[in-house]
């Protein structure tokens, strides 16, 4: 096995956001897709779940059914991402996830199952890294429509502070304007 993949999750339907294809809103003169591939730069394989668009090393699947959630995006995902130990899963919306904030997150899994973001309390469940042998045992077969936090609770992740800005996402048009601000330098208040 290799040491690490990465799955970004891109195939919502951006709903709260108009509608518009999340994977493609530009922030700070790059994609939100661009940010989380720059996030997972040292993964291999990198296993996009979404809609195919230009974006060069990268496996591409999808959902099934297309728009089943998050659940079954990352079954879509571990199936494409072959044998690695651990297993980045990130959601495409989420900008301020680096490959800094990957890499604490890869050193606090330790012993554990996984690790994740944890903001005011709030656990980021699409921003963590995990023991892949233990995520595709914790996926159910049938994945459409279950609650991710009702898969990866159980599996105790360590919880990792998020930093200013790690676990802002980007869900509703006053998120990318308040983002847009801080990227631009603008005052947000």
């Amino acid at each position: 096995m290799t040491d690490w993949g990465a799955i970004v999750l891109a195939g919502g339907s951006g709903r709260r956001l108009g509608g518009v294809d999340k994977a493609g809103v530009v922030l700070g003169g790059r994609t939100l897709l661009d940010h989380a591939l720059a996030a997972v730069a040292g993964a291999a394989p990198v296993v996009v779940v979404g809609p195919q668009r230009a974006a060069d090393g990268v496996v591409w699947t999808r959902e099934d059914p297309p728009g089943g959630g998050p659940v079954a995006g990352l079954a879509a995902g571990l199936a494409a991402v072959a044998d690695v130990d651990f297993v980045a899963v990130l959601a495409v919306d989420q900008p301020g996830v680096t490959a800094s904030t990957v890499d604490r997150l890869r050193e606090a899994v330790g012993d554990g199952a996984g690790a994740v973001l944890v903001d005011d309390g709030h656990l980021q469940w699409l921003a963590g890294v995990w023991r892949t042998s233990v995520l595709r045992a914790a996926v159910p077969a049938e994945p459409d429509g279950v609650p991710l936090r009702s898969v990866l609770r159980p599996l105790a992740p360590v919880e990792v502070p998020a930093r200013p800005g790690e676990a802002d996402d980007v869900d509703t048009p006053e998120d990318l304007s308040t983002l847009h601000k801080r990227h631009t330098g603008d005052r947000v208040d």
